[in-house]
């Protein structure tokens, strides 16, 4: 509830909107231009479908298609990833910094290998949730031969058993890579199968009042009302993670960094 925590909040999911159609052009050009998989490929389009739904959904996969389709891998993408996502891990360290009692940042530089090994490991494990949804869709379809809605249940229900585990794998990484001190692996275990399913909840929670909240915010907001709910949805899912990483703390017994006054003496000085 504290004032910065929003302001971190509010500053990765800005960051998850510039980075989130870079990341789908890297998975939709590896699976299909690379990787030449078809599963694959509609596994990625599944997982839009899973968190953006209605036109919204139908409008992203749109562009995305066409930026996909001249079959060239998207070298800017990759380095537009890198850049977005190390704004991401910036704030997120600074506030797993504080919750863990660390008293010092790391440096930018530092920051950013940090930064870049966890983009790695992320779009590894987003990269193999795709292909393991993908490859058990093709087993599920050629087994049982489902057809029409039971086609598209079968492939979501694949895709969530892939994606969850991953996630919560994600999660642990982060939690314990990304503070500046050491962190005991078993504390955050607990917090991020937790978060990983509040997560799974929250988009859920998307997918439930999407047809209200679309239709006030396409009233509101116009043709930024798809920006507005995916900042909107980040910032949420962004207090999820936060609070999963002060709770972690907690039970370990680690005290927040208090945010203390001013250092008159240090400002005095500067007065005279």
């Amino acid at each position: 509830m504290q004032t910065e925590v929003h302001v971190y909040a509010f500053s990765i999911a800005a960051n998850i909107l510039l980075s989130l159609f870079p990341l789908l052009i890297i998975l939709l050009s590896i699976c299909r231009n690379i990787l030449r998989w078809r599963a694959a490929t509609d596994a990625v389009f599944l997982g839009l479908k899973d968190v953006f739904p209605d036109e919204m959904g139908q409008f992203i996969a749109y562009n995305l298609a066409v930026i996909v389709r001249d079959n060239r891998f998207q070298i800017f993408s990759i380095a537009l990833l890198f850049f977005t996502a190390n704004g991401i891990f910036e704030p997120l360290e600074v506030a797993f910094n504080r919750v863990w009692g660390c008293h010092v940042n790391r440096s930018y530089f530092k920051n950013q290998l940090v930064s870049l090994g966890l983009i790695f490991a992320s779009g590894t494990l987003g990269l193999l949730s795709t292909l393991a949804t993908a490859m058990n869709t093709q087993v599920v379809t050629q087994h049982f031969h489902p057809q029409g809605d039971a086609s598209v249940l079968f492939a979501r229900i694949l895709f969530n058993l892939a994606a969850v585990p991953l996630s919560m794998l994600m999660l642990f990484l982060i939690y314990w890579l990304l503070p500046n001190c050491k962190v005991p692996a078993e504390k955050i275990i607990p917090a991020a199968i937790i978060v990983g399913l509040l997560l799974e909840l929250l988009k859920y929670l998307n997918l439930w009042t999407w047809p209200w909240l679309g239709d006030k915010w396409h009233h509101e907001y116009g043709p930024f009302y798809y920006s507005v709910s995916t900042i909107l949805w980040g910032f949420l899912a962004s207090m999820l993670v936060l609070a999963g990483a002060e709770w972690s703390a907690r039970h370990a017994g680690v005290s927040p960094t208090p945010i203390g006054p001013p250092d008159l003496s240090r400002t005095e000085r500067f007065s005279h």
